[in-house]
């Protein structure tokens, strides 16, 4: 190395000045001190709630129906089996229509066509559309839209109407995630199998798909948690706080966020017991999907 090389050397990687450290360990401070204040509002929220919920969270509360007379003996079982209902209800209408939507606008289309850029920049938007718009949608051309079929469109709210319109409000991300993980799957994955002579379908079918399933599964179980938490859609379709049955498809419903907000406007005190104890509920099967979520992820990732 010559001396001149040297030179240059030194002066591209000399030590940084004391304003610029002072600069950098101040901008560390304050980022730390913003994720301190963020986790300490939820740990308080999260102790208030279990200090009040979990004590509350038995069989007999997980079994029993809700009831504005008897508090104490008051249960979530018709909005847990609704929420229930509604995931896979979800999981039905997206999956097919989120993956086959991934699919084409990935493996497919033509970004040089404009009708193509103006459905991705679309599907963009929406997904950063404020849930009460879906509720709005899924009342006007859901609950009372033409589709006459179990239920809808007669102006009742029915757990399918709920459904439809959760899944019209996750949709977009599934999309999203989905091709994000078929791009993931290397191009020469795609390469050999057409070179060994298959279609341009069993190569998806048979390679693409397999190779990107882990992420789009991810991606699913992670849209029905946001899905199941939402309560301004359910409100608008017609959700019932304290149902005394257990719903059905064609039939009015309740779930766990519609029970929590209905027992936390309730002015008693028992009530305010019964919305912590379904908090804990909804939180534990938010739990339990996320964690599905993680083993699918480390179970059926593939290393390229």
């Amino acid at each position: 190395m010559t001396v001149a090389e040297t030179s240059v050397t030194r002066k591209v990687v000399e030590r940084a000045s004391s304003g610029a450290r002072t600069k950098d360990l101040l901008f560390r401070s304050a980022l730390l001190l913003c994720l301190f204040v963020a986790v300490s509002f939820l740990g308080v929220l999260l102790i208030d709630v279990a200090i009040d919920g979990v004590p509350l969270v038995t069989p007999e509360f997980i079994t029993n129906f809700p009831s504005r007379l008897d508090p104490e003996r008051s249960g979530v079982r018709p909005a847990l089996i609704g929420t229930l209902y509604l995931m896979a209800l979800c999981a039905v209408f997206i999956v097919p229509v989120g993956v086959a939507a991934a699919v084409y606008l990935e493996e497919f289309a033509d970004p040089s066509r404009w009708w193509n850029r103006v459905i991705e920049v679309n599907i963009q938007n929406l997904a950063a559309v404020p849930s009460v718009v879906y509720g709005i949608l899924g009342l006007a051309f859901i609950v009372r839209g033409p589709i006459d079929i179990w239920g809808l469109g007669q102006g009742s709210p029915t757990l399918l109407a709920g459904a439809l319109t959760l899944g019209l409000l996750v949709l977009p991300v599934v999309i999203i995630v989905s091709r994000e993980a078929i791009r993931a799957v290397p191009p020469s994955i795609r390469e050999g199998a057409l070179a060994l002579g298959a279609t341009k379908w069993q190569t998806i079918w048979k390679m693409v798909l397999p190779g990107s399933i882990a992420g789009i599964a991810t991606g699913v179980i992670l849209a029905l948690s946001r899905a199941i938490g939402e309560t301004a859609p359910l409100i608008l379709v017609g959700a019932i706080a304290f149902r005394l049955s257990d719903p059905t498809i064609d039939g009015q419903f309740s779930a766990l966020p519609i029970a929590i907000f209905g027992a936390a406007v309730e002015p008693r005190d028992e009530f305010r017991i019964l919305a912590a104890g379904a908090i804990v509920v909804l939180l534990a099967v938010l739990l339990l999907m996320n964690s599905l979520a993680i083993y699918l992820r480390n179970r059926y990732e593939q290393k390229w």
